[in-house]
């Protein structure tokens, strides 16, 4: 297949979709470029499998216009929007071979044989399937059934492909081994690819661009790295990255044009360089930190260890504060702490976020805005 055959920009202008009287899907604007890797993300249920059935034609949309490649298609069958779709389940043909499985769909449209046999070729080299052309699925691994899978969707040259948790029935070995054979396969062809998961791994991995979803809204969409950095609210933060960000409950003391001063639980002052102007001065807010932004420090935070796991070249440490807030630090190589024991544990200002009582963040002023303190 040629690099960017066909490829084409997918577009979501207030898109909706009821069932009866219940609205699951909420007006959702959307554009995805030509040739980009964009991920839908969010808990069970948040309408992310749905609106990537409304792409596909499997659902239909209740309301708003989908455009792919620039064209209306709301009103189109699947089969006509030119898309290529891989499904959690394989959906093999048992009874057929693996070649069979990969040509049965172009020989469904009579497609010449010719083309068929270059369009299977190409994509059992791609996919590394050459040598299991003449098995049938139960000869296969897991992981060589998702490649022919894929294969299926590959020869239909889409302009653009579309995957439902594909990799959720594969261990966790063949997992990682699949999500750098499906980054590397859209390096090699270009198209644009929209994939759906609950594992925000995947997303941060593969994705060029990450839309988290709740309850059949947006709550953020952007780049992975954009997304882990500048969260837009306690969802996303909490959501974006593995472990999950700490929370720590704060009040506003004080505010000027420099930031905020904030108090918590224990009675420790923290400064912080954010835009403060909505705020009012007893406030409650949230201090969010991620956990490798953590480390241990003398000066830091009493803590009890409730648990350790050493992994060797890293250590995650679960605890607990004083005033009984559970936090999680991720720290590099191997520590000498244990369980029922007793730490401090400090935070890395320039990595710290403000939250709002309504989850908004906060806009920083400057970087390195943080310091922590006893108070007076």
């Amino acid at each position: 297949m040629k690099k960017g055959a066909g490829m084409a920009r997918v577009e979501l202008r207030g898109i909706v979709k009821e069932y009866g009287a219940v609205r699951v899907i909420h007006g959702i604007d959307l554009d995805i470029a030509e040739g980009e890797f964009c991920v839908f993300v969010g808990p069970s249920g948040c309408g992310k499998s749905t609106l990537l059935r409304m792409i596909a034609g499997l659902e239909e949309i209740s309301g708003g216009d989908l455009l792919i490649g620039g064209d209306r298609v709301n009103a189109l069958r699947a089969a006509e929007r030119g898309l290529a779709m891989v499904f959690q389940t394989y959906a093999l043909y048992p009874h057929m071979t693996v070649r069979q499985n990969l040509a049965f769909g172009l020989e469904n449209i009579r497609m010449p044989k010719d083309q068929i046999a270059r369009r299977v070729a190409e994509a059992a080299r791609m996919l590394k399937l050459e040598p299991y052309l003449d098995r049938r699925p139960k000869a296969l691994s897991g992981g060589q059934r998702q490649r022919v899978a894929i294969g299926r969707a590959v020869v239909r040259e889409p302009r653009v492909f579309l995957f439902d948790e594909p990799l959720s029935n594969l261990d966790a070995e063949l997992r990682v081994s699949m999500r750098g054979e499906i980054a590397t396969l859209h390096r090699r062809i270009g198209n644009t690819m929209i994939y759906v998961t609950h594992d925000q791994v995947e997303a941060m991995t593969m994705a060029d661009k990450i839309v988290v979803m709740r309850d059949g809204r947006i709550e953020q969409a952007g780049a992975p790295i954009e997304l882990y950095n500048r969260p837009a609210n306690t969802f996303v933060a909490g959501f974006i990255g593995s472990p999950r960000m700490n929370f720590l409950p704060c009040t506003v003391t004080a505010r000027d044009a420099e930031g905020i001063t904030l108090q918590d639980a224990q009675g420790r002052a923290l400064r912080a360089a954010v835009d403060g102007r909505t705020l009012a001065e007893g406030e409650t807010v949230e201090l969010g930190i991620r956990p490798e932004h953590m480390h241990p420090d003398p000066g830091g935070y009493p803590v009890e260890v409730e648990n350790v796991e050493q992994l060797g070249g890293e250590s995650y440490l679960y605890v607990r504060t004083e005033g009984g807030i559970a936090l999680t630090a991720h720290l590099s190589g191997q520590t000498g702490l244990s369980r029922g024991g007793r730490a401090h544990l400090a935070i890395r200002p320039e990595f710290a976020h403000v939250f709002r009582r309504d989850g908004a963040a906060l806009p920083r002023l400057r970087l390195g805005e943080l310091a922590v303190g006893e108070e007076g």
